[in-house]
């Protein structure tokens, strides 16, 4: 989707030249933006920023007693940074429509449409869904002159400046599954394809035949290929994603082991540890290159990126290969199955204490109401992760002998081994929130990306209604 972005204030644009006023690192001219009229277009250091020009028009127009304002009055000026645009181009020719006010006007006393035929650029970004905040969508804004010279010298200038932000990827590596999103994985791309194609990004695109085909490409790509790429784009779901990930580091990263306890046995080497489905909105800024670290998880020698699971989460995972044929749908219809049979497991589960565990035990069923209430209580005091987390971008200090990082909430001199035991409904370990649209602040809302924790998730055998709660 693509929308028209600028503030709806009309002006006098027939008989004003451009203007310029500035060298490469300040630059300013009068220029026609599309649907609003003249304005004063300034680039600076952070991107560009405009503001209609004073006109007797500005405040709006009245005809056969009424009056039409613009749709934007409180807001004259508007700012775009050069993070957010992804894409400029020159077109030779063409239309700049009339302001919204202007063309009530004309249609009310049936004026000829005065809109200007002149040489335009077209600058493409993307900004927040005013609808749907947790949403990105494409903007365009068009500027236009009626010297050629004077678009060709702003889309010059646009373009020196997005070529001199770090980290904008040249070169990418896509993997389309095509029967991703009900069959839908190849469309998908096809959609999104021109936005790469505009940000003259080159893609080397590889669709998927079979299940492990992105798997073995990762693997079988050499490392002086893989280099020559800036990412990797995965046109699927989580497991899609997981695949590709695996293939990269399986063959190339070798980590050492976490500690364990030594009379600790493997209670969780049966079936059921799995990934849970994480529905995420499509990435956005892809142009933009911005990394974040993420500590995977190791289990049964496959790399995992979002969530553990081993008794409920593992058999909602189970049952929905079953029916796969649904589409995402399989997932609410497998897990009221198992909802219903409520199957619990005997385990036991060890994990490293840290100060905030000193003051808080696992609860029982018993406890859970009052475990809920504290919760809520708690809710404003978490540091929930966001863009420039402090928390993940906090490095690891390194205090022991065999340099093992030990985050900020850990004092390794004085971690030791607890163990719960017993019978248990489900046993997650979440690495991030694993935010969706049915759990907005996510299965734990204050985990990060990159704290060096997995958060556990132990539910105890307890009654339907206890477990929904």
């Amino acid at each position: 989707m693509e929308i028209n972005g600028g503030v709806c204030n009309s002006g006098d644009k027939s008989q004003r030249e451009a203007e310029v006023e500035g060298e490469a690192s300040s630059l300013s001219s009068n220029v026609l933006l599309n649907h609003t009229g003249e304005v004063t277009l300034t680039l600076n250091s952070d991107g560009l920023s405009w503001e209609a020009l004073d006109s007797s028009d500005n405040c709006g127009s009245t005809c056969l007693g009424i009056e039409f304002v613009p749709k934007i009055t409180t807001k004259t000026t508007t700012e775009l940074q050069f993070s957010d645009i992804y894409a400029v181009e020159l077109i030779h020719g063409g239309m700049i429509q009339e302001s919204i006010s202007t063309s009530a006007r004309e249609c009310f006393f049936g004026t000829d449409s005065h809109d200007s035929e002149m040489n335009h650029f077209i600058v493409h970004s993307f900004q927040k869904s005013m609808s749907q905040p947790c949403l990105w969508v494409l903007a365009v804004y068009t500027f236009g002159h009626k010297d050629l010279q004077t678009c060709q010298m702003w889309m010059n200038k646009i373009n020196d400046s997005l070529n001199k932000e770090f980290g904008r990827p040249k070169n990418l590596l896509v993997f389309v599954h095509p029967m991703s999103g009900k069959a839908n994985g190849l469309r998908t791309w096809e959609t999104v394809a021109p936005i790469f194609s505009r940000a003259k990004i080159n893609t080397k695109v590889v669709v998927t035949q079979r299940a492990g085909h992105a798997f073995d490409v990762m693997t079988s790509t050499t490392n002086e290929e893989l280099n020559s790429y800036d990412g990797a784009v995965a046109v699927g779901g989580d497991g899609f994603f997981n695949e590709i990930l695996n293939g990269y580091l399986r063959s190339r990263h070798k980590a050492p082991f976490p500690p364990a306890p030594s009379d600790f046995l493997d209670a969780l080497g049966n079936d059921g540890s799995s990934l849970v489905h994480d529905p995420a909105g499509a990435g956005s800024g892809t142009h933009n290159e911005e990394s974040y670290p993420l500590l995977p998880s190791l289990a049964h020698n496959e790399l995992g990126f979002s969530h553990l699971g081993y008794g409920f989460y593992g058999d909602v995972i189970a049952e929905s290969e079953k029916y796969r044929w649904m589409g995402p749908k399989r997932y609410d219809y497998a897990g009221t199955k198992v909802f219903l049979k409520h199957r619990s497991y005997e385990a036991e589960v060890a994990y490293l204490e840290v100060e905030s565990d000193k003051n808080n035990s696992i609860p029982d069923a018993s406890r859970m109401f009052d475990k809920v209430r504290s919760l809520k209580r708690k809710k404003s005091e978490r540091i929930i992760c966001r863009v420039n987390c402090n928390v993940c971008n906090t490095k690891p200090v390194y205090s022991s002998a065999r340099s093992s990082p030990a985050t900020p909430y850990m004092r390794p001199q004085e971690t030791r081994w607890l163990k719960s035991k017993g019978q248990f409904l489900s046993v997650g370990a979440a690495i991030m929130s694993n935010r969706n649209e049915r759990a907005p602040d996510g299965l734990v809302a204050d985990a990060h990306l990159s704290d060096g924790f997995l958060h556990l998730l132990l539910i105890k055998d307890c009654p339907h209604a206890l477990y929904l709660w």
